[in-house]
């Protein structure tokens, strides 16, 4: 009997070795039992096919990112739940993950760039921007764990509705995987769904367009465009208080990596739009570029696109959020008609560079707002960052987003090299980013050479600041004054112009390192628009009192006295 089972035991050993056998934790034998035939999925998911059986995930099962397949299987119209969470990926991709939502102690929370210690310093941000929203908050961005909540408390989005269960406690709190986000925040007026202010220093800004850079949780349920289509429960004119309270998460992992294929992609559909226009954009001039391959993966009866690429392209996959686009309605220039999130203007981007960008606005026949001061139609700038880097010297050479902000890294507990996606400035690891070109510096020299070239160009922005608020204050003056419309229409048109190349660099993140020549050229040339705006109005105004002088009526004569 002995003999017997030690043979046996032999006999199993043996065919363990060989693969004849397996042995199979109780775990993994209950998700096999739940495991479907991809096929079944195919015959009506016919572009996952392509996807999923040729690429690095084919053996990975549907179950493992969709729940409720076998009653979707067994009726068609009982939609299954799509896993949104980044967790879900991390399970796999540990270190990704981990590195993702790992806390960034160096940026503050509600830190607004108007603050004297900001890059855009009151008063003159608040005259600048008179009277958009971004006057009543505009916070320096966190870590990507942080866009839904800290979008959706600021408070020029949702009018105060949205705040944190556990107060200012929820700075505290350590980032430690993805957030959820309701898990966190609380409506404090479920009773009335209105976009409105609820108290005053607040803003109803945002709308479903502004939330997608954000999060993708509702990519199944939005047309290309955010166009209204039957079919999708949400679009660019959805109410945005019910489309905020069905997000949870920020930047799902399937922004840039095709969940079914492993490969990477882009689902932003206003930058496919801007990457498919005929006109051309940066990405058509850019010899380093990925080629695109646009696919339509709507099954709902209503268009739904993605773009794959031959090979991760980070300027193009960063750019779905770090770009200037326009997500608000605003004005028809020469009408001064509304136009509204109806309208596909409000889902747009530009994707050129600072230079080109007033005739690209003018062209579409947009406008953001009107100057409070002025009156003249101004711009309002999102986060332009990868239009900055395009044609820089990094740029030029071939550096890329990830290799500042995405470094390859070694695991310590394994001993594996992976892409870092803890995405901060390159100076929490000058090691992996900066001295990998640069052999010559040590960390000390690269940070100084990174706060000179800051130094420089925040004095610029100063300087800027002053002439352009110099311009505001000139524009009042002078219509009080009563100097003729075709002067201030001018004058007008100047200010959007100055207004361009302030907003810019106002907007993007650290412009003044992603190409600094474009951004002192850029700042020093809209400072000489307002300057010369300033001496037309000035000599302007000479006239105008010397019109009035000689209009006006001569003084009676003092009486003789006789």
């Amino acid at each position: 009997m002995k003999r017997s089972l030690m043979g046996l035991w032999r006999y199993i050993a043996l065919a363990v070795a060989l693969g004849l056998l397996a042995f199979v934790s109780p775990a993994a034998m209950a998700q096999k039992s739940k495991d479907v035939n991809p096929t079944q999925c195919y015959a009506c998911h016919q572009p996952i096919k392509e996807f999923h059986s040729s690429g690095k995930h084919k053996s990975v099962n549907c179950m493992s990112c969709h729940d409720k397949l076998t009653e979707h299987l067994a009726d068609a119209s009982k939609r299954p739940v799509t896993k949104t969470d980044p967790a879900v990926c991390g399970a796999c991709h540990k270190p990704q993950y981990e590195s993702q939502y790992k806390m960034d102690w160096h940026r503050e929370g509600r830190a607004e760039k108007s603050l004297y210690s900001g890059p855009t310093p009151n008063p003159s941000f608040d005259k600048i921007l008179m009277p958009h929203g971004f006057t009543k908050e505009h916070a320096l961005p966190r870590s990507h764990a942080f866009m839904v909540i800290d979008q959706f408390v600021v408070d020029r989005s949702f009018g105060g509705r949205f705040q944190p269960k556990d107060g200012w406690k929820m700075y505290a709190m350590k980032a430690g995987g993805s957030i959820n986000t309701w898990d966190v925040l609380q409506d404090t007026h479920p009773e009335d769904q209105t976009q409105k202010a609820f108290k005053p220093g607040y803003a109803a800004a945002a709308n479903p367009v502004c939330m997608s850079c954000k999060s993708q949780d509702h990519i199944l349920d939005w047309a290309y465009m955010g166009d209204p289509t039957p079919g999708a429960k949400w679009s660019r004119a959805s109410n945005p208080v019910e489309m905020a309270k069905s997000i949870d998460h920020a930047l799902n992992c399937f922004f840039c990596h095709d969940p079914h294929a492993a490969k990477p992609r882009v689902v932003r559909d206003a930058l496919i739009q801007a990457l498919t226009r005929p006109e051309g954009t940066l990405f058509n001039k850019d010899t380093h570029a990925a080629k695109i391959d646009v696919k339509d993966m709507g099954v709902r009866g209503f268009t739904r696109k993605i773009a794959m690429l031959d090979k991760y392209d980070p300027q193009l996959q960063c750019g779905q959020c770090h770009v200037e686009y326009n997500c608000n309605p605003g004005m028809e220039p020469e009408s001064g008609e509304a136009v509204t999130m109806k309208d596909q203007r409000t889902n747009y981007f530009p994707f050129i560079n600072v230079w080109d960008l007033g005739k690209t606005y003018r062209d579409l026949k947009f406008g953001d707002f009107k100057h409070k001061i002025t009156g003249a139609l101004l711009w309002k700038g999102q986060h332009p960052d990868v239009e900055t880097f395009y044609g820089s010297k990094h740029q030029v050479a071939g550096v890329k987003c990830s290799d500042c902000h995405m470094p390859k890294m070694k695991d310590p507990k394994t001993g594996k090299t992976f892409t870092s996606h803890w995405t901060v400035s390159p100076k929490n690891y000058i090691k992996e980013t900066c001295l990998t070109c640069h052999k010559d510096w040590n960390e000390q020299q690269a940070v100084y050479v990174i706060d000179a070239m800051k130094n420089h160009f925040m004095g610029k922005m100063r300087k800027a600041e002053f002439w352009l608020t110099r311009l505001i204050d000139k524009i009042e003056e002078a219509r009080n004054l009563g100097v003729d419309a075709a002067a201030l229409k001018e004058a007008q048109a100047a200010h959007a112009e100055a207004h361009i190349h302030w907003e810019w660099w106002s907007a993007a993140n650290a412009g003044w390192f992603h190409n600094p020549e474009m951004a002192t050229d850029s700042v020093n040339y809209g400072m000489d628009v307002s300057q010369k705006a300033i001496d037309k109005l000035d000599k302007a105004m000479v006239d105008a009192r010397a019109s009035r002088v000689a209009s006006s009526p001569a003084p009676a004569a003092a009486p003789t006295g006789k």
